[in-house]
């Protein structure tokens, strides 16, 4: 008697009246806006619009779809081409079917049309969606389970999968659930990119080509413990072969890209605002302006205008003089005593002004201590 195992759902699909709720295509459904709405934020504090993401992703996720779709029926074609098979089932993606590989292929092709409508460089937004495609695949995964396929070899782990279902060849019985191996590598991948692009400030699609890597290696050691049917070449499933590939492609783009194209692109969508740019800058972690450059600025400020205090200051005086000029000689001379010791007077208040502003700015903008606050304004 088996006292754990993951069971499996007697019914992949519910129907609601006389429509049906499938499970596999629920799953795809999530993981596509989970990978919207992540995209969507990694986009915006990269610099880009909100929204751009979502509107770039109607042309990728159909083509992504319908290539997906295309790999899955070319590599299987004898599952709908063969004799006593019917092609029709070809079409009817719900019942499961898709090729990872086609779906990334042809959803680049979509992706690339829609950043090209908008002026934008595809390799910037694969790097932006980049962790929220490995969480669509983390998710589109328990379509699997919901129609109890792609399991893995017996096993009586205390995680096992009992797959009840005798269609289409199944044998009923506990298996490895590599779809949930997969599922938890695909979070895991996510992570690593999300950890990677803030730590180097990946760039020019270098998040984006760590992802495929990086599932590349764990997509062939679970490829190896799948046990349904599939082409080999030389001993190898299809699917070893195309991860390898697939992986030293994306190394090799990784290496080469980092030598011609170091660091990370300055702006990723023409026109957007600069309080975009600087809420991406925040986001991403890279470092703010420093509080000093704030106080200099605020120290210049208070000179200018304790020159232009100074400057009316003395402007009066001079008026007053002036005004006095027709009076006796004492009167004179008296006048002009009073208007230098008016000069006098308002150029040490507009000093001792402006030392007052400077000391308050500094001590504003780097924590300069009190006393020498009041230090610098007596010195003016």
């Amino acid at each position: 008697m088996e006292l754990a195992y993951i069971p499996s759902p007697s019914h992949g699909v519910l129907y609601l009246g006389p429509v049906p709720l499938r499970g596999y295509a629920f799953c795809i459904i999530i993981g596509v806006f989970v990978a919207v709405w992540l995209g969507n934020r990694r986009w915006v504090a990269r610099g880009g619009r909100v929204g751009t993401v979502a509107d770039i992703s109607v042309w990728a996720v159909p083509f992504g779809l319908v290539g997906g779709r295309l790999y899955h029926v070319i590599t299987d074609y004898e599952l709908y081409f063969s004799a006593g098979r019917d092609w029709v089932d070809a079409f009817k993606v719900w019942q499961g079917g898709l090729g990872i590989w086609g779906a990334i292929a042809l959803g680049a092709v979509g992706a690339w049309i829609g950043c090209r409508r908008r002026g934008i460089p595809l390799p910037a937004y694969a790097d932006a969606i980049a962790p929220g495609i490995a969480l669509a695949q983390a998710i589109g995964r328990w379509g699997n389970w919901f129609n109890q396929e792609l399991y893995g070899k017996e096993t009586d782990l205390p995680w096992a999968l009992h797959i009840t279902s005798s269609a289409d060849g199944r044998v009923p019985g506990y298996y490895h659930p590599t779809f949930l191996y997969e599922s938890l590598w695909c979070i895991g991948v996510a992570l690593l990119v999300i950890w990677a692009d803030r730590r180097f400030k990946l760039g020019h699609g270098r998040a984006f080509a760590l992802y495929v890597a990086a599932y590349c290696v764990g997509r062939a050691w679970i490829e190896y413990m799948r046990v349904d049917d599939a082409h080999h070449i030389l001993g190898l499933r299809l699917n070893d072969w195309t991860a390898l590939v697939v992986f030293l492609l994306a190394v090799t783009y990784i290496v080469v890209s980092a030598k011609k194209r170091p660091g990370r692109e300055a702006v990723v969508e023409p026109g957007a605002d600069a309080s975009g740019d600087s809420a991406g800058t925040a986001a991403d972690g890279e470092d703010e302006p420093k509080d000093g450059a704030g106080a200099e600025s605020a120290e210049k400020s208070a000179e200018k205008s304790a020159e232009k205090s100074a400057e009316k200051s003395a402007d009066t005086g001079a008026g007053k003089s002036a005004a006095k000029t027709g009076g006796s000689g004492d009167e004179s001379a008296a006048a002009e005593s009073s208007a230098a010791k008016a000069d006098a007077d308002a150029e040490g208040e507009g000093a001792q002004d402006a030392g007052a502003r400077a000391a308050g700015a500094k001590a504003a903008g780097g924590g300069v201590k009190k006393d020498e606050a009041e230090s610098a304004g007596k010195k003016g």
